[in-house]
């Protein structure tokens, strides 16, 4: 029996199916690797593309259905046929050249010739590719530097507790353009340290021709986008963040791809299946992309070769694989409620995707084994983070992705003196795998929707802001930001997730450039002179931010699975609970504050206050006070806190220490 039926007895049905896919999952690896190892499989990145050698360049390309390919760019005046590479056998061509042909920064295309039919496409493993500034097209620049970057993190390991800050490096800059990889690092990376996250991910990284996909339609695997700069930029950054002892991760997609022929790799050797499905099951009838054929060996080679370059040759920590549950279901589980253990284990599933999604997750780890990779899975399919040698597919967490549905659904269709405590426990503290939790990330800022400060204050927060004001609606709106953030971070998963910006109510959604809205970045940017001008409550909600992630990871909350429940009193709103030795306790009630409420503790000392969201710097009312409360109550049986909260307000107690005598 395979240890994850052991682990979860509910699986007993379906361990004949747990079963083929470990089978399956063997017989490719072999197939593969011939019993090696796949870090020396995956090296397609090293053999294809530009590469320096002894005697010059040598170019080479996998397209099994060209009858022939062309290299063509500045080094020939742009003649589409005066360079054919070379059929080496195995859909593999080459072209060598002499070392002064071509030059790092050269513009190159490659020409396919499928029958009577010539068209031009960008180069597989572009290293690099540009947007020209004049005609718009999309280009390859030859790129391979002759001298190694200066890494300086060799001792860097990344804290398997991920306290995630996601960021997209265009927008991350207060001026009406794309940030830079640089100014990121110099200008970006301090505040997230000082915030106290651990790891950030870095979104729209692999090269996008619409820069309003936030970089989901990926065109070129092996390229770092060139909005924000070389790939030495990037590196600088990564280096830089590993010398703050910040973890990097990638926003990985791998589930799909843009169907541009001439940017992409779509149709490259002619075919519409050289990497994808063919036909109709090749189309994603959401997205309007390409769906890769994850049991096609060569696209395996592609993508696997993908995962190493990527943490070889930028140092990354590991991955967010988007889309896993579009890649989990022949369906790609639209309009699917997962109410059933079946429909796991039916025909829908693809389980040539979840082949591939262990061979990634073995991968990975045999390149670092401390890695971190993150699924962004919302049908909750059994053993995403149980390891491959168990029988599961081997991420470390998934993505809570309901709990942002919940305090949406909660803001939008309640007043929250109605909001069930029961329902909102139940929904933090339930979950099958270790899970990263969130109150919003990017999807919720994205126009069209609203962030969550601005569903609880709307247009207000543009004129009552100012710390000076006490408007009635600022108010609520502030105390629940906190409140919703620190029940989510300490109650809500084994890690936590943050949107560059959220942390203290970035007051605008997100929209990117583009024709519907004048090609303007007013909202493509962040505002990070809200926190620093002094006198706004936006510098009071960072402060609590910062805090709160400070705390719980210097308790390392998340040593513990789950929270332990203490109290719950829905007539009086009240909730409280323990985790990692720290007390979280909770005044849900939007009007009365509760005095000498009981609070059973696990430890037998007095409790001192590391923090409140009614604390003055956070924007409260200083109603709360910090003196040391004792865990000895007359006439109760066991230790116990007597608190008193303020409505709309939570507070978090950790047991002191005795002298030493």
């Amino acid at each position: 029996m395979l240890p994850i039926v052991e682990q979860d007895r509910a699986l007993l049905p379906f361990q004949w199916d747990l079963q083929q896919r470990m089978d399956n999952y063997g017989r490719t690896r072999y197939a593969l690797t011939g019993g090696g190892s796949l870090t020396d499989f995956a090296n397609a990145h090293s053999y294809y593309g530009f590469h320096r050698c002894e005697d010059g360049w040598i170019y080479r390309e996998w397209a099994p259905a060209a009858d022939a390919l062309y290299l063509t760019g500045e080094f020939n005046g742009w003649d589409a046929q005066s360079h054919p590479l070379t059929n080496v056998g195995g859909g593999r061509w080459e072209l060598r050249l002499p070392a002064d042909a071509l030059h790092d920064g050269m513009r190159v295309k490659t020409v396919v010739r499928n029958g009577d039919r010539l068209t031009w496409h960008i180069p597989l493993y572009a290293r690099r590719v540009i947007q020209d500034p004049t005609s718009f097209e999309w280009i390859c620049e030859v790129w391979d530097p002759v001298e190694p970057f200066p890494w300086t993190d060799e001792d860097f390991t990344a804290d398997p507790t991920v306290f995630v800050y996601e960021c997209h490096v265009g927008m991350a800059t207060e001026e009406y353009r794309p940030g830079t990889y640089r100014e990121f690092a110099d200008h970006v990376l301090p505040r997230i340290q000082d915030l106290g996250y651990n790891t950030i991910q870095l979104m729209a990284v692999m090269e996008h021709p619409y820069y309003g996909s936030f970089g989901y339609q990926v065109s070129n695997f092996f390229a770092v986008s060139s909005r924000s700069g070389l790939p030495e930029d990037l590196k600088y950054l990564v280096d830089k963040a590993h010398g703050m002892g910040i973890a990097v991760l990638l926003d990985l997609v791998h589930s799909h791809a843009v169907k541009n022929t001439v940017e992409g790799i779509n149709e490259f050797d002619g075919t519409d299946y050289q990497f994808f499905h063919a036909g109709p099951r090749g189309d994603h009838p959401a997205w309007g992309t390409k769906c890769f054929n994850y049991g096609k060996h060569e696209v395996l080679h592609f993508l696997l070769s993908n995962l190493k370059f990527w943490m070889t040759e930028f140092h990354l920590d590991g991955f967010r694989f988007d889309g896993v549950t579009s890649m989990l279901y022949h369906n790609h589980a639209l309009g699917s409620a997962f109410t059933n253990m079946r429909m796991y284990f039916s025909m829908n599933t693809d389980t040539e995707a979840v082949t591939y999604l262990q061979l990634a997750n073995e991968l990975i780890r045999e390149i670092n084994p401390h890695a971190i990779t993150i699924a962004e899975d919302m049908s909750g399919m059994p053993g995403m983070c149980v390891p491959v040698r168990d029988g599961g597919i081997g991420f470390d967490y998934r993505l809570g992705m309901g709990l942002p549905d919940m305090w949406i659904r909660l803001i939008k269709e309640q007043r929250d003196e109605h909001w069930s405590l029961d329902y909102i426990w139940h929904e933090l503290t339930v979950r099958m795998a270790r899970t990263v939790g969130y109150v919003e990330s990017h999807d919720q800022a994205l126009v069209g929707d609203q962030t969550v400060i601005f569903r609880l204050a709307g247009a207000n927060m543009y004129t009552d802001m100012d710390r000076a004001c006490h408007n009635p609606l600022i108010d609520r709106a502030t105390a629940l930001h906190k409140i919703l953030r620190l029940l989510t971070a300490s109650a809500g998963g084994s890690g936590y997730l943050n949107f560059m910006g959220n942390e203290f109510g970035h007051p605008e959604w997100i929209d990117f450039p583009r024709e519907g809205n004048g090609w303007s970045y007013q909202y493509c940017r962040r505002q990070w002179s809200l926190v620093d001008n002094g006198y706004l409550k936006y510098e009071l909600l960072n402060n609590f931010d910062r805090d709160m992630i400070h705390a719980l990871r210097e308790n390392d909350v998340m040593r513990e699975w789950a929270p332990t429940l203490s109290l719950m009193r829905q007539q009086d709103h009240m909730l409280a609970y323990e985790r990692g030795g720290l007390v979280f306790i909770f005044n849900l009630d939007p009007q009365y504050a509760h005095e000498d409420v009981i609070i059973p503790v696990r430890v037998g000392r007095d409790h001192e206050v590391l923090f409140t969201t009614d604390d003055k710097r956070y924007g409260g009312f200083d109603r709360i006070g910090h003196e040391l409360r004792s865990a000895y109550i007359e006439g109760h049986d066991g230790p116990a806190l007597e608190i008193g909260l303020p409505p709309r307000t939570a507070m978090v107690l950790r047991p002191v220490t005795p002298p030493e005598k």
